[in-house]
């Protein structure tokens, strides 16, 4: 009986090919099996950021989504249909596993910070061998985009998600001394209206492809009309105490 292979899940960091840890791109190019997650029809920005670094015979596993923003959250269809999609890519990356073979699965930004790798760790884990490299997320390559630190001193940090009720976003913009937005897409006007009634809308950046060619950073007082791509995260600066 062959040794298990070994699922990886490798953080590709926030676009930037060259942001990539060396165990990344040393576990990359010498893949046989390369997995990554994409929406139908879309290269996946995952896959894009691995392009030219793949050795000539590695084999590709797409994963692709059943359902993205088709449905909503709370429509119990979209539960049901991604539980059973990970559950396929769970049993195909074991048939991989079992028959002695390494994965690699990559992962924009890092692999346990929201993003869909989490799904399947937690059903492989207890089957087969599972390793994961962290990387850099996108939210750190937002905040160096603005060229200002995004903390000081003894500032507290929220990281939120654009999906949450308004009056969630009002409760914990108000608390904290720095802010993280994410999920912004169809999200944006209700984070403005929530932003406005903290008090923080003013000190508010939209940092949209963060570290990737078409990367841009503007307040987002300035971006009324525009409409947020997916890679978009919105920043608030701490103003903690400094020497």
């Amino acid at each position: 009986m062959s040794t298990p292979g070994t699922i990886w899940g490798v953080g590709l960091g926030p676009g930037d090919p060259e942001l990539l840890s060396v165990k990344a791109d040393r576990l990359l190019r010498g893949a046989r099996h390369v997995a990554f997650f994409r929406k139908a029809g879309r290269q996946g920005q995952a896959r894009r950021i691995v392009e030219g670094m793949l050795r000539d015979d590695v084999t590709e596993i797409a994963m692709e989504y059943p359902v993205t923003t088709e449905i909503p959250l709370t429509d119990p269809r979209y539960n049901e249909m991604l539980s059973a999609f990970y559950q396929t890519c769970t049993d195909r990356l074991c048939a991989l596993s079992n028959a002695g073979e390494d994965v690699v699965i990559v992962c924009e930004g890092d692999p346990f910070f929201y993003g869909s790798f989490m799904h399947l760790h937690s059903r492989l884990r207890d089957d087969c061998p599972v390793q994961v490299v962290p990387a850099i997320t996108g939210m750190s390559a937002a905040w160096t985009a603005t060229d200002a630190p995004i903390t000081w001193g003894d500032d507290v940090l929220s990281t939120l998600m654009g999906t949450l009720p308004e009056d969630t976003l009002v409760e914990h913009m108000a608390r904290a001394d720095a802010l993280v937005i994410m999920k912004i897409g169809r999200n944006i006007d209700k984070i403005r209206r929530a932003l406005r009634r903290a008090g923080r809308y003013d000190a508010a950046w939209l940092v949209e492809y963060a570290s990737m060619p078409n990367e841009t950073v503007q307040r987002l007082s300035e971006a009324e009309d525009k409409i947020t791509p997916y890679f978009s995260i919105i920043i608030v600066h701490g103003q903690g105490r400094r020497p």
